[in-house]
């Protein structure tokens, strides 16, 4: 038993050393936002984990030097950095089509594409384990993740046309996956205009309160001089008319959310495609951080490609989901990289709290692995091909088949053994926050 206490004391001092290191900064200049994220951190196992990918990769001493399936090519792909089961949900795309996909890619990065899978297997145990699936259901459902994944990753490699290997859309997509769509489908531009602004003589403008900061002049000045700087990041495509660059309204924004407590975000508010005010866009502006993976890849190459990171989100986004968000751009405000995206209209996450019978979990389970291999090959078909310059799902496809039955079961075993692990650290977690034995908070 003291020998459990003491092991439990050495990893809590591990855990306080890595938030040190992620947060330390920004912990210092807002403790309050910190509360709120570690309060939310507290609530689960799962949520822990959401909120640790520093901790994570921290955690990945295997396959710093290498480990299965990894080799020169595959140990350089372009990687999310944080999949797990709940960055999936929807968006319009630039074709303006509304599309399932991986969200979210604040932490995406070139490195490993196993760490991708790691990261998200383990997601799977921690979801199993709050549903209470026995270890075999979870075992099957890596498997069938893995399976998904490494069929996909094959019919890539293969050649496969798009219409062979569709996209998740109205069309194609069926259970929570087609529900997530249906709901942001009747989502619309007016509905978001009318909960974050209101007209005042004549003209829209962002309404008080609800989380809005009201910015002083030489804040906004900054601000729009920095809008004007991300202007320049725009594929030319993006803006149907020149008016679509007119200002409305600037106010600011504090994250409190898992992954953005701290960090200073501005909303802008621009005339849309029309003079209509239904029209109206919201785009946001967030300082970018380091990602968690970052520290744990030491190819020079990579570091040196991004100008800072929000020049190194946008073009990381880009590689890996196709047709982005066509107002995704970035600039600099204060020295620091910020990205720019809209506020979109049509964003619905997969909602797992409804999705509890396991022939239906298996199914979403399938296709998230499909979505995977589809997000991880499409990263090198454009953007960074300087960075990636090579076939990736080739490359993944050929290191897999060097040995197909220990592909899944890689994976298998690491879902139960680090989410066994982040439940055991979601424990210490809550003890050391609630005992007042976090610095700073």
């Amino acid at each position: 038993m003291a020998t459990e206490h003491g092991q439990a004391a050495q990893r809590g001092e591990q855990i306080l050393a890595v938030f040190d290191t992620a947060f330390g900064e920004l912990l210092a200049a807002d403790p309050a936002a910190f509360r709120v994220k570690f309060r939310k951190m507290a609530a689960s196992a799962f949520a822990f984990y959401r909120g640790t990918a520093s901790l994570f990769y921290g955690d990945l001493e295997a396959d710093r030097e290498g480990g299965p399936y990894l080799d020169e090519r595959t140990s350089r792909v372009w990687i999310h950095g944080d999949l797990h089961a709940e960055n999936f949900g929807t968006y319009m795309d630039a074709n303006g089509r509304l599309v399932f996909n991986v969200n979210d890619f604040d932490e995406a990065y070139v490195g490993p594409f196993t760490w991708d899978l790691k990261r998200f297997a383990a997601s799977v145990a921690l979801i199993g384990y709050t549903k209470a699936l026995s270890d075999e259901a979870i075992t099957s459902l890596v498997r069938t993740y893995a399976g998904a994944y490494r069929e996909r990753v094959a019919a890539l490699a293969a050649g496969a046309k798009d219409e062979e290997v569709p996209p998740f859309t109205l069309d194609t997509a069926d259970g929570p996956l087609l529900d997530a769509l249906r709901v942001a489908r009747s989502l619309t531009r007016f509905g978001l205009l009318d909960s974050m602004t209101e007209i005042r003589d004549f003209e829209r403008r962002f309404a008080p309160g609800g989380g809005s900061i009201e910015l002083d002049a030489a804040t906004r000045y900054k601000v729009l001089a920095a809008f004007d700087g991300y202007l320049e990041t725009l594929p030319e495509s993006s803006l149907d008319r020149p008016d679509s660059y007119r200002v409305k309204d600037v106010v600011g924004r504090r994250g409190i959310g898992i992954g953005s407590a701290g960090l200073p975000s501005y909303n802008i508010l621009l005339e849309g495609n029309s003079d209509a005010l239904e029209n109206d866009v919201v785009i946001y502006l967030k300082q970018a951080q380091t990602p968690a993976v970052a520290s744990h890849v030491t190819d020079a190459r990579v570091r040196d490609y991004f100008q800072h990171e929000g020049h190194r989100t946008v073009i990381s986004q880009r590689a890996l989901q196709a047709h982005a968000d066509p107002w995704l751009g970035w600039t600099e405000l204060n020295g620091a990289g910020q990205l720019v995206a809209e506020v979109s209209p049509y964003a619905v996450d997969l909602d797992w709290s409804d999705i509890d019978d396991l022939d239906e979990i298996t199914a979403v389970v399938a296709d998230l692995g499909r979505a995977t291999a589809t997000m991880h090959a499409a990263a090198d078909d454009e953007s960074g091909h300087s960075l990636v310059p090579f076939s990736t799902e080739r490359a993944i496809d050929a290191a897999i088949a060097a040995d197909e039955d220990g592909f899944p079961e890689l994976l298998v075993d690491f879902a139960h053994s680090y989410g066994a692990r982040a439940r055991a650290d979601h424990q210490i977690f809550v003890d050391l926050f609630r005992n007042g034995a976090i610095p700073g908070l």
